[in-house]
């Protein structure tokens, strides 16, 4: 029997939990049935979960018909959080990101329509919080599709041909940053984000890298590498059981209203990620955390 996770009560946010991408061999035979066929397994995940992370795009640009079939695939109102490309925040070091934004955008980001939900900024351990260079990424990102859809029309020759330019419904963007420096513990970091409505991630990392708390964006933003072991290690009944109370909380705690949080598993080395998904989901489903309703995510039926 799986579970398919819900809307929480009318009073809170939504809580939406799902892995950090879903394409990997280890799943085959465990969380995926053997024998389920490759092109299938997004269908299945869209079956169980209500979002997942996108992280193809975070290495290179994908295309329209990739990011058609993934909305395809996925039943209405499943929401793909995307990661924006290592080439604007690895490369680039956010720095003169503008024919670079419209790459992206004009990739086929926008193809998933409503099924577009927030977009991840990862920034490597070697950036240091520069505020100046924040604040000028900040303001260069378009804060609507239709602001997105005008920047993508100026993308450079390499999208000749395969651009994506379809008129969209106008809806609002979100953002959410996840530094890896212990300089971005600094006030001025929050003071920054807060202005532009950007999500502070919430990363748990095994103690490799800083666990910031949620600045005060509308959503809140949650990605989950493992509890003792960077990508390998999975979480304990008793972990999870923090995990959503922290969530819980989150979600009723947003300023003049309710936020959304998303979660996103990325344990997945030894294929822990689904399972300890699906362990968060029934947690969070009655916005409730109550032992019965989860067994330890070693014990796999």
């Amino acid at each position: 029997m799986t579970m398919k996770q819900d809307s929480a009560p009318a009073a809170t946010g939504r809580i939406r939990v799902g892995t950090s991408g879903w394409r990997y061999p280890s799943w085959r035979g465990d969380f995926y049935p053997r024998g389920l066929v490759q092109r299938r397994e997004l269908a299945f995940i869209g079956e169980r979960f209500s979002t997942v992370e996108l992280n193809g795009s975070f290495y290179s640009l994908q295309r329209p018909g990739s990011y058609l079939r993934w909305r395809a695939a996925v039943p209405e109102g499943f929401v793909f959080a995307v990661k924006g490309s290592r080439y604007i925040s690895h490369m680039l070091a956010l720095r003169e990101v503008r024919s670079a934004l419209a790459n992206f955008f004009a990739s086929g980001v926008l193809a998933l329509g409503p099924a577009l939900g927030p977009i991840l900024w990862q920034l490597p351990e070697r950036h240091r919080f520069d505020p100046e260079v924040l604040s000028a990424f900040l303001a260069a990102l378009p804060r609507t599709t239709g602001e997105a859809l005008e920047l993508a029309r100026g993308h450079d020759e390499r999208l000749d041909g395969r651009a994506w330019l379809e008129e969209c419904v106008d809806r609002p963007l979100s953002y959410a940053l996840e530094p890896r420096s212990v300089s971005f513990d600094d006030p001025a970091l929050r003071e920054l984000l807060d202005r532009h409505g950007v999500a502070l991630t919430v990363a748990d990392t095994a103690g490799r890298w800083p666990e910031f708390e949620p600045t005060e964006a509308d959503h809140v933003y949650v990605r989950l590498h493992g509890a003792s072991e960077l990508y390998t290690s999975g979480y304990s009944a008793a972990e999870l059981r923090r995990w959503a109370q922290r969530c819980i909380h989150w979600s009723r705690d947003g300023v003049g209203a309710a936020r959304d949080v998303y979660v996103y598993f990325d344990n997945d080395a030894r294929g822990h990620a689904p399972h300890d998904a699906l362990a968060l989901a029934r947690l969070v489903d009655d916005s409730r955390v109550d032992d019965s309703r989860v067994a330890h995510p070693e014990a796999r039926s």
